[in-house]
């Protein structure tokens, strides 16, 4: 199945799949060892014929689910205590190096390190806590927990990061240029020492993000913003952000020293704060819009309907409805009604294989109900209109992908 890409509400996938950039559409899944084999599908009475069903697993790299192995979250953890230990140490060589010398930026830079250490704890946390056994209270598991833990993450750059960066901009504008200039030599060889921890986690994390880019099949800049793991989004976005702020920290700090105007300092200041700012609030919407609840990408949802479409029991799929529960968990709710002529055994044999199926294809739909009902001509006329429109939505999405 296809990737997800940028964030549109709904373009967030199920959890990471692999595939190949135009998979074949004839390829035949066969039907379980025990499965009725119906014979060819008549057309439908709108004149629809079914699509071929997608192949297995082994035929189509597109149904696997490796980003929620078992391996997967290890290395995610690992990558997450790779920058802890990083930022935890640049955070107190930052705050010393900011009182000693009186740097508004190094300052900054500090409450950058001390809000990414306190989001990494988070996302520590969701790792664990989103793997939770369901239990009566939450019948469908805990994988939400990781886009709520996400989204703590996203308010403390914002309130520890971003206000306290513009705070400290606004403070040095007030002082004037009185500061002493005597640490700022220190203060520099902290932050070239910051540049080198922070750029050793991002590496870290983008190793792991071209790992998942090489098994989706597509390209780092696509991967970056598919991102499906919540936890290793973040890590990037802070890791990404923390080397630029540096950056503007030692240039605002170097400028500072040339010219005597702390103008320039206060400047770095306060785009390290709208840069916290911004990564906050796309953190934040992400992470808003999986905990309402997001359909699976709409390349997934055409998958997953012409399968349906293409048993040969089922007439119409009036309705499909998909939600993420978690990286490594998917809901899937159909109304389809069935061609005449089953008593209410087959039909029962009929939902069961067919369930069955999708499982095993698909093992990430551990959520799945389907509803028979009787379809109606506007029923029909709906679905025609849905399969259109969902066609048209995921040649979009393609065509984006290869401009990416």
């Amino acid at each position: 199945m296809s990737r997800s890409t940028a964030h549109h509400s709904d373009r967030h996938g199920t959890p990471r799949t692999r595939r190949t950039p135009d998979p074949p559409e004839t390829a035949r899944a066969p039907a379980p060892p025990d499965a009725h084999q119906g014979p060819d599908r008549p057309g439908t009475p709108d004149g629809h014929q079914g699509p071929e069903r997608p192949g297995t697993p082994d035929e189509r790299q597109g149904t696997e689910r490796p980003g929620t192995a078992p391996g997967e979250d290890a290395r995610t953890a690992v990558t997450v205590f790779v920058a802890l230990g990083a930022n935890l140490l640049i955070a107190l060589a930052k705050a010393v190096g900011g009182v000693f010398s009186g740097s508004p930026a190094l300052l900054s830079e500090a409450a950058h390190s001390v809000a990414d250490s306190l989001n990494e704890v988070f996302l520590l946390a969701s790792l664990k806590r989103s793997k939770r056994a369901p239990d009566d209270q939450h019948p469908f598991g805990y994988g939400k927990e990781r886009y709520f833990w996400s989204l703590l993450a996203a308010v403390g750059i914002f309130v520890m990061g971003g206000c306290f960066s513009f705070f400290q901009g606004a403070e040095a504008l007030s002082s004037g240029s009185s500061e002493d200039h005597s640490g700022y030599l220190v203060g520099l060889a902290v932050l070239g020492v910051a540049l080198l921890a922070e750029g050793s986690s991002l590496v870290r994390a983008l190793v792991q993000v071209r790992g998942h880019a090489r098994e989706a099949g597509h390209g780092m800049v696509a991967e970056l913003r598919a991102g499906d793991d919540p936890t290793l989004r973040t890590v990037l976005a802070e890791d990404s952000t923390a080397c630029l702020g540096v950056v503007f920290a030692l240039l605002g700090m170097w400028l500072h020293m040339v010219t005597g105007e702390v103008a320039y300092e206060a400047t770095a200041s306060f785009l390290i704060g709208a840069l916290l700012v911004y990564v906050a609030y796309r953190l934040a919407k992400e992470s808003r819009g999986r905990l309402i609840g997001e359909a699976i990408d709409p390349a997934q949802r055409r998958e997953l309907r012409r399968f349906l479409e293409a048993q040969p029991e089922i007439d119409t799929v009036t309705g499909l409805l998909t939600m993420r529960l978690g990286n490594d968990s998917t809901l899937v709710a159909a109304r389809v009604d069935l061609i005449p002529g089953h008593d209410s055994e087959e039909v029962e044999e009929v939902l069961v294989r067919v369930k069955t199926a999708m499982t095993e294809i698909w093992p990430y739909a551990d959520q799945i109900f389907l509803d028979v009902t009787e379809a109606s001509a506007r029923d029909r006329a709906r679905a025609r209109a849905d399969r259109q429109a969902l066609d048209e939505r995921v040649a979009a999405v393609e065509k984006e992908d290869r401009g990416t």
